[in-house]
């Protein structure tokens, strides 16, 4: 299974902006730019793209994990603090922060760490950043 996203970017870097489209068509020629990534502009930026990401898959993991585990949640609600640091020359991304508060009347606590921890590790994008993933997670019965 391959999905497709693609970025237009026109002219130079502060003064320059570009656009963002995905295959489903969610996005379509969303913009971007220096002033959206680094300043308080409005409008999107690679970092809360890839956080949005980064949350869908770690909730739709940890719900398949939980459901093997007999935990059937009502509801996850992740959020994914995306940080990016001057590095040498030029940036990175070193760290990500999973906030994931999830309602499941009658489960287990300990069970839960154990499964939110998986989900953590084991989900496709965590998988693929090279970043320190941290999390809080949260039990609300």
């Amino acid at each position: 299974m391959k999905r497709n996203a693609s970025a237009i970017w026109e002219g130079g870097i502060k003064e320059g902006g570009g656009s963002i489209s995905t295959q489903s068509g969610v996005l379509e020629s969303v913009p971007y730019g220096f002033n959206t990534r680094f300043e308080d502009e409005p409008g999107t930026n690679p970092e809360e793209l890839l956080g949005a990401a980064h949350a869908g898959c770690f909730s739709m993991a940890l719900s398949l994990m939980l459901g093997e585990a007999g935990i059937t949640p009502d509801r996850i609600h992740t959020k994914a603090a995306v940080n990016l640091r001057k590095a040498g020359d030029g940036f990175e991304i070193n760290a990500v922060h999973l906030d994931v508060e999830v309602s499941a009347p009658g489960a287990d606590e300990a069970d839960f760490r154990r499964v939110a921890e998986q989900a953590k590790a084991n989900c496709p994008v965590s998988k693929v950043l090279n970043a320190d993933i941290t999390m809080e997670a949260r039990l609300k019965r």
